[in-house]
């Protein structure tokens, strides 16, 4: 059939969708997310299809943005639309669905089909909740991550050694990347980081990093800068690396589900052709992974899905029960990492998590004593002298200073309200409060803490300022603050956590980043 082009003026999100009447489409024979190839002189594309169930006129086809792009669609044109056949990758999902492996061609289509659009939000939710239910193993593991890679663009660095490292989340206030790159970088080790934005935190690292540099970098700009400084920090969004991860993040984060974290992580280090990674698994309560047993298996994962896809991995089971460093917010947290690397602050958790992190990253390539090794490129000033460089060659200001980052003009002080220690802070808590004031988008919104675990506290003592950019986001974390209690001082390890007296309604925590 041939229909007259309208164009909606509206985006769908990457997939190719198209509108019809509700008589077009009955005479088609299809149902709404049904799909219709479409040929316009050399090009054809499968789109799906939304009908309209209100009157419109017989013969018009409503266009989204992504198939006018695609097929150079002008206002009025006259197109051909036929039924499409479903991707064979639907039947692929289906066998998932009823508990079988999937082969590494059949993962390909899915993931090709996923990215191409050909498949819709249900279909793609479908697969992942199998995934989720049924699991996968780590043949299926290793095919996702290929698959991810050959369907998303790669970094050609030409470098026999690229070092990258990679957290799972749930470490709140978490800055090691902004010490670790320019330590590596420093040791002439080239280590091209791509990082994620904030999802269910308070602050990704790209969220960090954008306060003291542009990090929306394509390849070829990522390229140039690890070429002439060894090291970068950008967004990985803005590389369409490993494109479906993106979309199946979308899934997940509504569904409070994480079956991809293996395959989605290690594809991204595959695409930046990444030969040596530490995986950094925080443990302990508040993060994802609660017990040094869960992270032991974690680890060996990761170690396995690493030696099929031809990457050395090693694993870092660090303590995560409470923020590292005192701040959490992205100005916040980038102007504490600038303070720490001019030594002007020093903050032995930070420092010893990335020294840490970095002599293990030294030992993999082959450099003795790593830790002291970091520690000596920290301390000399040659990690801060990198960053700079860094910064300047991604387009920041090279010669910033603490001070000129600013933070939230607004702000809320937290006292104790009585005598003893601090027993916990809770991780979630914490990073919720954070985003009630603002973080991520507001970058000057978050908290400062005052006290760590451990410290003794006096009654009036200031535990934490809350920062905000609006003053009426302030009211928001004043009612979080009634209902909530994210810090605990006691003059002892109190025993009792909760009363419960009736069948509690809580919100489940969930951490998912990438």
């Amino acid at each position: 059939m041939k229909f007259k082009v309208k164009l909606l003026g509206v985006e769908s999100g990457g997939k190719p969708f198209v509108t019809l009447s509700k008589d077009d489409s009955e005479e088609l024979g299809i149902k709404s997310s049904g799909r219709v190839r479409i040929q316009s002189d050399s090009k054809i594309l499968t789109a799906i299809v939304n009908v309209l169930t209100k009157t419109v006129p017989k013969g018009i086809i409503g266009v989204y943005d992504e198939v006018k792009s695609y097929l150079n669609l002008k206002e009025g044109m006259i197109i051909e639309v036929d039924v499409a056949k479903f991707p064979t990758s639907l039947q692929y999902i289906k066998n998932k669905l009823k508990g079988r492996a999937l082969t590494d061609e059949e993962i390909f289509e899915i993931v090709k089909d996923t990215v191409e659009g050909n498949l819709s939000e249900i279909e793609i939710a479908s697969f992942v909740t199998a995934l989720n239910s049924v699991g996968l193993n780590l043949f299926e593991a290793a095919s996702l991550a290929t698959a991810m890679v050959e369907t998303g663009k790669r970094l050609q660095l030409n470098k026999k050694i690229v070092a990258d490292k990679h957290s799972i989340g749930g470490c709140v206030g978490d800055k090691t990347t902004m010490l670790l790159v320019p330590i590596i970088a420093s040791a002439g080790i080239t280590i091209p980081k791509t990082s994620s934005r904030a999802i269910t935190s308070a602050a990704g690292t790209a969220d960090k990093a954008e306060v003291l540099m542009p990090i929306d970098l394509d390849v070829e700009e990522i390229t140039s800068v690890v070429e002439k400084t060894n090291g970068c920090i950008a967004w990985g969004g803005a590389l369409k690396l490993a494109p479906a991860d993106d979309i199946f993040v979308q899934i997940e984060y509504p569904l409070a589900i994480d079956p991809l974290m293996l395959p989605s992580i290690m594809a991204k280090k595959k695409a930046v052709g990444s030969t040596h990674v530490v995986i950094d698994i925080p443990s302990g309560r508040g993060t994802k992974v609660k017990t040094i047993g869960d992270a032991n298996l974690l680890a060996k994962d990761f170690i396995e899905l690493g030696k099929k896809l031809g990457i050395e991995t090693r694993c870092a089971i660090t303590y995560g029960e409470q923020p590292i460093g005192y701040c959490i917010g992205p100005a916040l947290e980038a102007k504490e990492a600038l303070e720490v690397l001019m030594r002007v602050k020093r903050l032995p958790d930070l420092i010893d998590k990335v020294t840490d992190i970095a002599g293990i990253l030294f030992g993999m390539v082959g450099k003795r004593g790593g830790k002291q090794l970091a520690m000596d490129i920290w301390s000399s000033g040659k990690a801060e002298s990198k960053m700079r460089e860094i910064i300047m060659e991604q387009g920041g200001n090279h010669d910033v200073k603490p001070d000129d980052i600013e933070i939230g003009e607004f702000g809320l002080d937290v006292a104790a309200d009585k005598s003893g220690y601090l027993l916990w802070i809770d991780n979630y808590k914490i990073s919720d409060l954070a985003r009630a004031a603002g973080s991520p988008k507001d970058k000057g919104a978050g908290v400062k803490l005052f006290k760590k675990v451990g410290d003794s506290v006096k009654k009036g003592d200031r535990l934490f300022t809350v920062y905000a950019e609006k003053s009426r986001k302030l009211e928001r974390v004043r009612k979080f603050l009634e209902e909530e209690i994210v810090i605990g001082v006691g003059d002892r390890m109190e025993m009792l956590i909760e009363e419960v007296r009736e069948k509690p309604l809580t919100k489940r925590a969930f951490i998912l980043e990438r």
